[in-house]
């Protein structure tokens, strides 16, 4: 997740002991950012919105309320790295970063798009979660330039190749997070990439 218009939010108290505690977590935190301000909430709040849950639970999935907008970042680079790594032989590097990008864009379903839109509302009206963002996206290109060059992909094509591939997937969130269609974000993120690419042909 990653990374995310004002809302009118509800709460549906959930039984403490239901499954799927992190991502209640993850949805009590940006629906109270939301409605309150990422400063004005605090962890305690965070954790009775998700159904009742104690602090000590927060903090056994999380160091801090920031890093609750920013859950999965280390498996989204895993899962670059993986599908990379895995890409056919004779694929080229572009190829190999679709198949990256293919793997993290489908952890997102139709579903969540409302609430990405709330998530990027929430992390745009606030500078230190903008760095934050930043830092993730930083996170994510460098994984994906370590898994290009273990492919024997040489500096700086790996580089130039994993910057497309995350600029493509980003430009593609923003697109797909408004977006009436029925498409999946695999889908405008295969687009993103094809128009980015086909620009960058033009540059000479």
């Amino acid at each position: 997740m990653p990374m995310l218009p004002s809302h009118i939010a509800y709460h549906v108290p959930v039984a403490r002991w239901e499954p799927n505690t992190r991502e209640r977590l993850v949805r009590a935190a940006a629906e109270l950012f939301a409605e309150q301000g990422y400063d004005a909430t605090t962890v305690s709040e965070i954790a009775d919105r998700a159904g009742g849950l104690s602090k000590m639970t927060f903090f056994r999935h999380f160091p801090d309320k920031r890093e609750v907008l920013f859950t999965g970042q280390d498996m989204m680079g895993r899962l670059l790295a993986g599908a990379i790594a895995a890409a056919p032989g004779p694929a080229t590097p572009l190829q190999a970063v679709a198949a990256g990008l293919d793997a993290i864009a489908a952890l997102h379903t139709n579903d969540q798009r409302e609430f990405a839109v709330r998530l990027r509302a929430v992390i745009t009206g606030n500078a230190e979660l903008l760095e934050r963002a930043a830092f993730k996206r930083f996170a994510l290109t460098e994984a994906m330039t370590a898994a290009l060059e273990k492919r024997g992909v040489p500096d700086p094509t790996a580089g130039l190749a994993a910057e497309l591939g995350i600029r493509a997937y980003y430009r593609a969130y923003e697109q797909w997070s408004v977006s009436p269609s029925e498409q999946t974000l695999t889908d405008f993120t295969r687009r993103s990439l094809d128009e980015l690419r086909a620009a960058s042909a033009t540059l000479d």
